[in-house]
């Protein structure tokens, strides 16, 4: 019987840097894991964090991480060949089969991107099993956008893309402003057999999804993931409890309907 408590050694295949504070650690790991659901990564003496899986791939696992504090900083000491800690997943992750067939937006604020990226990226690859497909994600500035390359696939696989920052330097020629200014202009087939996904910073979600639902988006199409209060990953610390919910396990993601009850 597997013992949840206890990590397994995992080796850095490659590491992919995005900005000076942000880098993808591609990680070995043999297992079923969705988008949305995050591991517990840890280093002896340093301690663990729960970190979002950012991509799946054929024995690995990717992980997108800030360089935040204690665990992360030391993280950023590792490169290729390297071995840390890593103990999941966990959650409940994004269900594709929620979003096929539906013309389907996701909306990612920052490093919100990450937990969201394998469902953008899976639907990049199978045009044909949605009605269409929009991302808009929101950056501070050019210089902290994440996932350079994909960007350039996603921009060219038939999606809509709506790549957005808060402040830009002068000739920046990009869209500028907050990823609620483009969500009014959205049009539709049909409104009802739309499925929308937020992920960002708790401000972000709430007003994003302010905006979704002005467009007559039933409650029961949103899906948001809430991801700050994970702590353990096996609901014991009582950490993330919200209510008689712990993130942890009942989430981080929920579908609205849920979601919008866990008042943080």
């Amino acid at each position: 019987m597997k013992n949840e408590y206890i990590p397994q050694l995992s080796t850095i295949r490659e590491v992919i840097k995005h900005t000076d504070m942000e880098y993808t650690f591609r990680m070995e790991f043999q297992g079923d894991v969705k988008p949305g659901q995050f591991f517990e990564v840890s280093i002896p003496k340093f301690g663990e964090a729960p970190i979002s899986v950012s991509g799946i791939g054929r024995d690995t696992v990717d992980f997108t991480i800030r360089r935040v504090g204690k665990v992360t900083n030391e993280i950023f000491e590792n490169y290729v060949g390297d071995r840390f800690f890593i103990r999941g997943p966990y959650g409940n992750g994004f269900d594709l089969d929620n979003y096929k067939g539906k013309e389907l937006v996701v909306v990612a604020g920052g490093t919100g991107l990450s937990p969201v990226r394998g469902v953008v990226d899976y639907f990049a690859h199978h045009q044909d099993q949605v009605v269409s497909e929009t991302l808009i994600a929101g950056f501070k500035s050019p210089s902290d956008v994440l996932f350079k390359d994909d960007f350039d696939f996603w921009n060219g696989s038939g999606m809509k893309v709506i790549k957005t920052v808060d402040t830009a330097p002068e000739g920046y020629e990009g869209p500028v402003g907050m990823v609620t200014k483009y969500i009014p202009d959205l049009t539709f087939a049909d409104i009802k057999n739309s499925s929308f996904i937020c992920v960002g910073p708790p401000i972000m979600i709430k007003f994003t999804v302010m905006e979704i639902l002005k467009l007559g988006v039933p409650e029961e199409n949103i899906w948001v993931s809430n991801e700050r209060k994970m702590c353990c990953g096996l609901g014991k610390c009582g950490h993330c409890k919200i209510g008689s919910t712990y993130i942890c396990l009942d989430g981080p993601v929920f579908n609205y309907v849920d979601g919008k009850n866990l008042i943080d």
